[in-house]
């Protein structure tokens, strides 16, 4: 019999309809397309962007995991000066207006929205400035990440941002990324695609400011650092005269050319650090510029705001010039607008089989920060002091809270013995002390080990209260977690997995 035919005398060719309709159907199992925004909340300024980011599933096995293949701009706003009330806190209710704004001129409602990322810095980060800002999201906290980024998380951001880190590991150079932006200056040394190092300085171009009558009135506790190791002295900023504030910008800009050249910083620029200096593991062969000190560096803009950025970039670039074993200047072109479009996000079901909690009551949970540790555990012998040690410095430069609820991701594979396992089970309780614990703990693991690693924590290391051990699932660093109720049957836990996306300069169309 023809094996197209089901019995004789019916024809059971499929038609063109019911074809196409089963390709599609297929397409969109392994694509996704979602309209995402990302919104940028600092010190000085704020802006959003509208994206739609194109999904695929990996091919690699049976892979539940998307990944973005495609980026384009559907609608980016003006600057924006975060707007201040007279008390110092941020004006909520201006700033809710300028959103709803940009949502009506881009021609999108909230509904619209499938994904998001509102990144916070600066004075924004304040407790009473975050908890504002927060509940403007708060009918959509469950498709937004929601991230306020400490100094170190902001260099993290910056040279993802700004393309610098898609730079270094396309054409695998050693890149000095340098956001100089309205308060600070952060700097990120990244090989092939790695950030190794990273620092940020107390060094801006909005650390004066002129009102709209062109007076100078703001002046921010770094320029009395500044101007004290100078010898001037000043009871108002309007005291101040031009001559001294050009040397005060002078001064800044040798502060970070001594930082760019790697020299061992002195006692001004140890007394600007606002993290411990660059550790200089790799000569990097380029530099590139973010922030928006950097469309003066580059020529993008060549109009002064009422603030120090236009001559800041002036001089800063004047030093570069004569200065001696710097890198060769690259753009990437993202200055200013160096921050992620939004989030994508898909739902991952982990079978009830891989699952240990002693516990589940205190699911659910929202926006977990995943922390997943550079380390190799695929074959031999496991160093849990190494591994405790990477737990650490990828906490540190995710300003992330080890006391907190935290995800803690590994990629795994080799044998499941018990002394390979222990040695994670030591690590991970040597960087976050386990049984002081009081928030949440999930652990994920892609292979095939996470109930017997949860039974290690809780039984020999005394840490089962809080602690949800999974397995089968891949995370990356800068992934956020929804952790869902238990659903029964069958007994899964439900994660959506939000990945912060980043508009690269490779890959982004308008």
């Amino acid at each position: 019999m023809n094996p197209v035919r089901a019995h004789e005398g019916h024809d059971h060719h499929p038609s063109v309809q019911s074809k196409k309709a089963v390709a599609d159907s297929i397409w969109e199992q392994e694509h996704i397309e979602l309209v995402t925004v990302g919104i940028d909340i600092g010190s000085s300024t704020s802006h959003l962007i509208f994206a739609k980011v194109h999904l695929q599933r990996r091919t690699q096995g049976l892979s539940s995991r998307y990944e973005v293949i495609k980026r384009e701009i559907l609608w980016q706003s003006p600057i924006h000066f975060t707007p201040f009330l007279n008390s110092g806190l941020i004006d909520a209710d201006e700033l809710n207006r300028f959103i709803e704004q940009a949502y009506f001129n881009a021609g999108l409602h909230k509904h619209d929205v499938d994904s998001g990322a509102v990144i916070l810095t600066g004075e924004a980060i304040k407790k009473s400035n975050a908890k504002a800002i927060d509940e403007l999201f708060a009918e959509q906290a469950g498709k937004f990440v929601c991230a306020t980024a400490g100094h170190r998380l902001e260099c993290v951001l910056a040279a993802h941002g700004s393309g610098a880190v898609e730079r270094s590991k396309q054409y695998k150079k050693r890149v000095l990324h340098v956001d100089i932006g309205g308060g600070t200056t952060k700097f990120a040394l990244i090989d092939a695609g790695t950030i190794v190092s990273i620092a940020a300085c107390a060094i801006g171009g909005r650390l004066m400011a002129t009102d709209d009558s062109g007076n100078w009135v703001r002046c921010d506790d770094p320029i009395s650092t500044v101007s004290n190791h100078l010898g001037i002295l000043f009871d108002r900023v309007s005291d101040i005269s031009d001559a001294q504030r050009q040397q005060i910008i002078i001064c800044m800009a040798e502060a970070l050319v001594s930082v760019i050249s790697g020299a061992e910083p002195d006692s001004l620029l140890d007394s600007l650090l606002l993290t411990e200096p660059l550790s200089w593991s790799v000569v990097p062969e380029e530099m590139s510029f973010s922030g928006g000190v950097s469309e003066f560096i580059y020529g993008r803009e060549n109009q002064p705001l009422g603030d120090l950025a236009y001559d800041l970039a002036i001089e800063l670039n004047r030093q570069l010039r004569s200065a001696q074993s710097v890198p060769v200047t690259v753009d990437v072109q993202h200055g200013i607008r160096a921050t992620v479009i939004g989030a994508s996000q898909f739902t991952v079901q982990v079978s009830g089989k891989t699952i240990f909690a002693n516990s589940l009551e205190f699911l659910p949970l929202r926006n977990v920060p995943v922390v997943h540790p550079n380390v190799d555990l695929s074959q031999g012998d496991i160093d849990s002091e190494f591994v405790a040690e990477q737990i650490i410095d990828i906490c540190q430069m995710r300003d992330v809270d080890k006391s907190g609820p935290v995800a803690l991701a590994f990629s795994w594979s080799g044998e499941p013995s018990y002394q390979r396992l222990k040695a994670i089970a030591d690590a991970i309780d040597g960087a976050l002390c386990l049984p002081e614990r009081t928030s949440p703990l999930v652990v994920v693991i892609d292979g095939d080990v996470g109930r017997l690693l949860g039974r290690i924590l809780s039984e020999e290391l005394n840490k089962g209260d809080y602690l949800l051990s999974l397995d089968g699932i891949v995370l990356s660093d800068l992934d956020y977690i929804d952790v869902g109720e238990m659903i029964n049957p069958p007994g899964v836990i439900p994660l959506v997995i939000k990945s912060l996306v980043f508009d690269s300069a490779q890959q982004l169309e308008h």
